[in-house]
């Protein structure tokens, strides 16, 4: 019997941030046919954008192209090809940034690695007027109100993409592939529909490329970071593994890692990453297919080893997603540290002293949040009643306000109260807060059609 044909996918990053080492460790520990890095996050497109702001060559990701630096040798000597969205929102700039690091690296002219693929159109900021006005009212999902109430703060704004760009880039002969936002599952999605010749219109395969790249869009959880689930059998977090993914023609896939690295796969790691921000199981969206999760069949194999097979899909809805970031005022926080005895009494008179003086000085805010580190912080009202006498507790407060120079007041408020409020203060050593531009998220929707005869897939060689 023919030995099965199988495509290794590494999933090397989560998010921008992730462990600078990892993608090293996945092309050097094992085999791989592709490493795709997932660099972005919601807030993250809006930092790229004030990036972009001081610096018309910026706006990506420059992380990623320190990374290809590192790995270009062995990703020319192994044959692997790499797939990230560092591009942000100058995936041409990083693109050039990345073939002159091929160079650099001697790889120019190379069969496998000799080419850059940039993807691009998903940056929408240009065409949003044009788009307004045609009646795409791009309306908040979450508030239904039209983006024309805050046009004038809109900072950036992104469609996310599909897998197609990413594989028309690869049938050009790109051997990395840049891109700017699109869906994290595209990532991986693509090299299977391209290596395996799948039929966009095939909704089962489909849904199995883009159950793929969900599992892999965040890097180690599929492999036993942040994983809930007996977490404390977890071995060697400091050599965590991160996730290779053996995809077969069929759409059936084994989740695995490089032997000798750390954390662990198996049902609990891999079903926890399934279930991570996906909305309705019976038709998680994507701009390629509507998966049905609640088909997925799981099956342990041991030795950190998951077989995932059985989802099925459905066509997408003729929309696409856009992430909308935009200015809504100024923001600061401020920490204090009190201690036992009566630690939490303290921290509560010292929030009740403060809230008296920002009335008495005529401070409005939006909103003023405090938190009790060491009981609410991360549960709020449903931490319930604090434990009897805490050995300490933290006071967090941040305040929001259109008016600057109202948080640039709150900023000199805090640390007085070392002197003039309860006693068994500490923690404030990083002195006063500082007033930082708040961005706020506009999620909303668009026809595909307004977006996807406006993406454009260029190479460029190294």
């Amino acid at each position: 019997m023919a030995e099965r044909r199988v495509v290794r996918v590494a999933g090397g990053s989560g998010f921008w941030g992730d462990d600078l080492d990892a993608p090293v460790r996945l092309v050097e520990g094992g085999p791989v046919d592709y490493l795709v890095m997932d660099y972005l996050a919601e807030v993250t497109m809006s930092i790229m954008r004030k990036l972009r702001d001081r610096d018309p060559r910026g706006g990506y990701a420059r992380d990623f192209v320190d990374l290809m630096r590192r790995i270009y040798p062995v990703c020319e000597e192994r044959g692997i090809r790499v797939i990230a969205n560092a591009g942000g929102l100058n995936p041409t700039a990083c693109a050039e940034a990345v073939a002159q690091a091929g160079r650099d690296a001697g790889v120019t002219g190379s069969a496998t690695l000799g080419r850059v693929g940039i993807v691009s159109g998903d940056d929408l900021m240009d065409r949003l007027d044009d788009l307004l006005a045609a009646g795409h009212e791009l309306a908040n999902l979450e508030t239904g109100e039209p983006l024309s109430t805050i046009r004038d703060r809109v900072r950036s704004a992104n469609a996310y993409v599909g897998a197609a760009p990413i594989v028309r880039a690869l049938e050009l002969g790109a051997g990395v592939v840049v891109t700017g936002r699109c869906a994290d599952p595209a990532l991986t999605a693509a090299p299977l529909v391209h290596e395996f010749g799948w039929d966009p219109s095939d909704y089962d395969l489909m849904a199995a490329a883009a159950l793929a790249g969900h599992v892999n869009e965040c890097g180690a959880q599929a492999t036993g970071g942040n994983c809930m689930a007996e977490w404390w059998t977890t071995p060697d977090y400091d050599t965590m593994g991160f996730p290779v993914l053996e995809v077969e023609e069929s759409g059936a896939f084994t989740v695995t890692k490089h032997p000798g690295t750390g954390g662990r796969v198996d049902r609990a790691s891999v079903t926890e990453q399934i279930v991570y921000e996906i909305g309705d199981p019976r038709a998680v969206l994507t701009p390629d297919v509507a998966a049905d999760f609640t088909s997925i069949h799981l099956s342990d194999e041991g030795n950190d080893r998951v077989r995932v097979e059985g989802v099925t899909g459905r066509p997408p809805t003729e929309f696409l997603k856009v992430s909308i970031a935009y200015t809504a005022g100024w923001r600061s926080e401020g920490t204090l540290l009190y201690t036992w005895p009566d630690a939490l009494a303290k921290a509560r008179a010292a929030e009740h002293m403060l809230r008296k003086r920002f009335s008495r000085l005529g401070l409005r805010f939006d909103d003023v949040h405090t938190e009790f580190v060491g009981w609410n912080a991360a549960h709020g009202p449903v931490a319930g009643s604090p434990p009897e006498d805490l050995p300490e507790v933290q006071l967090r407060m941040a305040v929001r306000s259109r008016d600057r120079d109202a948080v640039e007041r709150f900023t000199r408020e805090m640390a007085p109260l070392v002197l003039t409020g309860p006693p068994s203060v500490t923690g404030y050593a990083g002195g006063r807060g500082r007033v930082q531009e708040m961005v706020a998220y506009w999620p909303a929707l668009i026809r595909r059609d307004a977006v996807e005869p406006f993406l454009t897939v260029e190479v460029v060689d190294v």
